[in-house]
């Protein structure tokens, strides 16, 4: 059973420190997405190995969300998110002592263990929506979401500054994202350790049950099915395609100014919406915006596989769609999880799913990679841009309640 009606008075501290945190991480987080696959390509000598550093990292990101669930269930959301963005700094370091080292079985276990970071950045919406009143939930995960916009554009669009300063250490200019990465990670685990009081999950639990409309065990089985199946599907597409669109970038000659940029807009298309999405899983229900969800990244595929080669303005807009597509989903599939599962049981319970959605981006990471190589990528475009089309049947089995 739900246990607010109405905001907790602790829920706007909460928020404000998940904010400070979540600014942080972000730049953390874009330094895999922007050069992970071109420094994998640049040390393997390989197109086809460039989506192993997306595949590492999501597998990675998968064990730690269990990781971090289990720490969270039992201690609180403060020990797991703390703890999850520390390791992650540490990945971090790992993946710039490998490119120093020139090591690729470095790389590639720091990459696996940067994935903590991944991990910890999505279940710090689950943190935002652990007090809100279920009729804010939608709008409480965008505010943890849309904050981390601000670092995410900014990392990508750090990659030249950040490859002088690598340069300038002895370390391949590449590995510069990821300098950043382990002070952001760094930081934002000190925030969350020292301000995130009081711990939002045990905080929930502590308070009194409040009645709400009923709803049988079928109806919540069907809303955790929908939500995880939406989040499975939009990782699997947007990480596929996210992948292998710096490399198709820069096997047609555009530079890290204009691939930083590129990913910029992407990053911004999967936090920046987080209002408007919240905004909609509120008012209009959390099937319509999972089905409008599946309608842009159809949208997004179309454009990434007509674009030519050439045009960044397109390559843009693609990779824009893509991100505003995953949000959609993200946002709706979070409230519909949020909705279905018991407090007692809910970080264990969004830990398998994220750790199912993790599986997920490392099966479209690592498939990109060869289905780029062996055929092109306009193909693995238009594949994704149809495989994210299934959501929209998923409206079709709406249960016999608003959502």
């Amino acid at each position: 059973m739900d246990t607010l009606i109405t905001r907790h008075p602790a829920q706007r501290r909460i928020l404000t420190v998940l904010v400070a945190a979540q600014v942080l991480s972000g730049a953390g987080l874009a330094a895999g997405i922007t050069v992970g696959a071109l420094l994998a390509q640049d040390m393997l000598g390989a197109t086809s190995a460039a989506g192993l550093p997306a595949a590492l990292f999501t597998i990675g990101s998968a064990l730690a969300a269990l990781l971090i669930a289990r720490v969270s269930g039992l201690r609180g959301r403060r020990a797991g998110l703390a703890g999850g963005y520390l390791t992650g700094a540490v990945g971090a370091l790992g993946v710039v002592i490998a490119a120093a080292t020139d090591n690729a079985v470095l790389l590639f276990v720091a990459l696996f263990v940067y994935g903590a970071g991944s991990a910890t950045n999505l279940q710090a919406r689950y943190a935002g929506a652990d007090l809100a009143a279920p009729q804010r939930r939608g709008r409480a995960v965008s505010t943890v979401l849309v904050a981390t916009t601000l670092g995410a554009v900014l990392g990508p669009n750090l990659v030249m500054a950040t490859g002088e300063l690598a340069t300038s250490w002895h370390v391949p200019a590449l590995a510069g994202p990821f300098i950043l990465a382990v002070f952001a990670y760094t930081a934002a685990a000190i925030v969350l350790w020292a301000l995130l009081r009081p711990d939002p999950l045990l905080t929930a639990r502590s308070l009194p049950a409040a009645p709400v409309a009923s709803r049988d065990s079928r109806g919540d089985a069907r809303l955790l099915l929908i939500g995880t199946t939406t989040m499975v599907v939009i990782q699997l597409m947007m990480i596929a395609i996210m992948t292998m669109t710096p490399v198709h970038m820069y096997l047609h000659g555009h530079g890290l100014a204009a691939t930083g940029f590129v990913i910029a807009v992407h990053v911004a298309g999967m936090y920046l919406p987080s209002p408007l999405s919240g905004w909609l899983v509120d008012r209009i229900g959390r099937l319509p915006v999972v089905a409008a969800s599946g309608i842009t990244l159809l949208a997004a595929g179309l454009v990434a596989g007509l674009a030519p080669a050439e045009s960044t303005p397109l390559l843009t807009l693609a990779l824009g769609l893509l991100g505003l597509g995953w949000n959609l989903g993200l946002v709706s599939g979070t409230a519909l999880i949020t909705d279905a599962v018991p407090l007692e049981t809910r970080a264990t319970v969004q830990g398998r799913i994220d750790m199912a959605i993790a599986v997920a981006g490392a099966t479209g990471g690592m498939a990109s990679g060869f289905v780029v190589a062996s055929s092109s990528y306009p193909a693995l475009s238009f594949a994704g841009g149809i495989i994210a089309l299934a959501l929209v049947p998923l409206v079709v089995v709406r249960p016999r309640l608003k959502i």
